[in-house]
């Protein structure tokens, strides 16, 4: 019964049923997220044993030379380091089989069918090439070690007392790594062979097809409805990723998230979706789903290596850029819409379209308020992974760019895969520190949608409609996958700590080079297109004008987005250069 309390009136707390298991939505993604994961340990940790053995001979071969400086990182130790990440267990045959099954189209310049088939006959000259750029990155890169081992050996010789003399080595050794990084992507490029991909694309199409389908009868939809509609939404997802791998949208970051919104909007406002697609259009099963293999990423262990600098960027910065950003949008922008100034706030300060989705989630926000933010997330991430990288070689001193810019682009631009294109950008250290720090920010996925769904309950909607509600209301508002992203991530952060315990890399080797880049990975890059793919499609823009009056939102992002780089760059110079100097001069 409801009764009356303080002016507002308490709302039954609903009720637990078991039947939610396999009938709702944010549990199908658990259970698809994890069926995947599952597959990919019955993969990849019965060769746990022939890992572990690679590992401790390239220990073996190293670690003495490795460790007999504590001034800076000899140039053992990152050969130790480079054998061991040689190591991976997904080049097994499953894993390389699995690749090639999950290959998106390929990268093509003037002529799309290159895309999709290649002869032997085109192959063979664009393999010379790659491979004569590959010896020319190799002979810099061997010219580069050798500077590097004479300053080292220079410092040695003064027993690494000379502070002169360290710096030098510590210089020589950054240019080499470098060189390396260039070497390493030069030595991919000449992975050249015919293919024809078209027949793996249509049986990929099937599988997921087949995948979701399954949680879509479960859940009591028509399975033959949701599957011919799938066939054109993962056609669009298949465009959507051939233009971006075009050579000049790859260049200018243009990524498949960018087309496949585009294209699903284009469509949806000229000739309109056909009804046979609608079953198929499900934004938040793909995008779920993805975010449960996301969570296998999220690895605590590796979290820890950066530091508490690196934890304090990303948790201390982004909850109190999210406070500010919300509070502006209230009072001074004025936006009508808390639930769309709330997903703003989580898509500009925490990770970009993953985090919008769980806090539009929590918050109940419509989809037409979910896509203008993911929309303005997109376009300012493009801008971003270009202008920052320069404007951080232009501006900041030299010996501020690597771990000072790494940790700015970590902790400020959206998507993990611009914040590690940017950090390449600038080297192989900043790549290291700009992929750490997005990392931990991505754990607050979890934390950030919990407080917005006890806030939205708790206060807005007792504004809203004079309802209170119990604990079991938020329980049921609370995004349900996003326990499958946290047990995601604890579960394997638990077997990577337990594999590192037995010979250090075996972590590495067995889970990120395992099951989250042979198979999470392969996958999930797909399953968040099919999801942009479907925010394209709902998306009618006369539905958006209402929400972009007076520009509010826009005005809303840039005014966040700038405060967010300036407290970013303020509290990682603070951390990495007073607080915790020890962290940035063992990075």
């Amino acid at each position: 019964m409801a009764e009356k309390n303080e002016g507002s009136v308490v709302k039954e707390d609903c009720k637990w049923e078991w039947s939610e298991l396999w009938k709702k939505e944010d549990w199908w993604a658990i259970w698809l997220g994890f069926f995947l994961l599952l597959i990919g340990v019955i993969l990849y940790f019965p060769h746990a044993g022939d890992v572990k053995a690679k590992l401790e001979m390239g220990e073996t071969a190293y670690a003495a030379q490795a460790t007999r400086t504590d001034r800076f990182k000899a140039i053992a130790w990152y050969q130790m380091s480079d054998a061991k990440k040689k190591v991976k267990v997904k080049s097994n045959t499953a894993g390389k089989w699995l690749e090639t099954f999950s290959e998106t189209p390929h990268k093509w310049s003037s002529n799309p069918l290159q895309a999709f088939f290649m002869s032997q006959e085109r192959a063979a000259p664009k393999k010379e090439k790659a491979l004569a750029n590959y010896e020319k990155a190799k002979a810099t890169e061997e010219a580069a070690l050798a500077q590097a081992v004479a300053a080292e050996k220079a410092a040695e010789s003064a027993d690494f007392r000379d502070e002169a003399l360290n710096r030098e080595a510590k210089a020589a050794i950054a240019h080499w790594r470098n060189a390396h990084l260039k070497t390493s992507k030069d030595e991919d490029k000449t992975k050249i062979a015919a293919y024809n991909q078209i027949g793996r694309l249509i049986a990929l199409g099937g599988a997921f097809a087949v995948f979701f389908g399954i949680g879509m009868a479960a859940m009591g939809k028509s399975l033959g409805a949701f599957v011919r509609g799938f066939v054109f939404v993962f056609c669009v997802a298949v465009v959507a990723y051939l233009c971006a791998n075009q050579t000049t949208m790859k260049q200018y970051g243009i990524g498949y998230a960018v087309w496949a919104i585009g294209i699903g909007m284009l469509i949806s406002n000229t000739v309109g979706v056909p009804q046979w697609v609608l079953p198929a259009i499900r934004t938040e099963y793909y995008i779920k789903t993805g975010l449960v293999l996301l969570g296998a990423k999220i690895l605590f262990e590796k979290i820890l290596v950066i530091g508490t600098a690196g934890i304090f960027v990303a948790w201390v910065v982004t909850p109190i850029v999210w406070i500010v950003t919300y509070w502006f949008g209230q009072k001074i922008v004025k936006m009508p819409s808390k639930r769309l100034n709330a997903t703003i706030c989580s898509d500009m300060s925490v990770c970009g379209v993953s985090a919008a989705i769980a806090t539009a989630a929590a918050c109940k926000a419509k989809k037409e308020e979910l896509t203008l933010a993911v929309g303005l997330s997109m376009v300012f991430t493009s801008i971003m992974m270009i202008v920052m990288p320069a404007v951080i070689k232009g501006v900041f001193p030299v010996d501020k760019q690597l771990i000072l810019g790494g940790a700015w682009m970590g902790g400020t631009i959206d998507a993990t895969g611009a914040v590690a294109a940017a950090g390449a950008f600038l080297g192989e250290k900043a790549l290291y520190v700009a992929a750490t720090i997005k990392m931990i920010q991505n754990v607050l996925i979890g934390v950030i949608a919990f407080f917005v769904a006890i806030y939205f309950t708790t206060k807005v909607e007792v504004a809203e409609t004079g309802y209170r509600v119990g604990a079991m209301e938020i329980w049921f508002r609370f995004p349900k996958f996003v326990l499958g992203f946290l047990a995601a991530s604890t579960l394997f952060s638990a077997c990577y700590s337990y594999f590192n315990a037995q010979v250090s890399g075996m972590g590495g080797a067995m889970i990120d080079q395992g099951v989250v880049k042979g198979m999470a990975d392969l996958f999930r890059g797909w399953v968040f297109c099919l999801a942009f793919v479907s925010i394209g499609l709902a998306t009618n823009f006369r539905a958006l004008r209402e929400y972009f009056v007076g520009g509010k939102p826009l005005i809303l992002y840039v005014c966040g987005q700038s405060f967010n780089l300036v407290l970013t760059l303020l509290v990682s110079y603070i951390m990495f250069y007073w607080v915790f100097p020890n962290v940035t001069a063992t990075i």
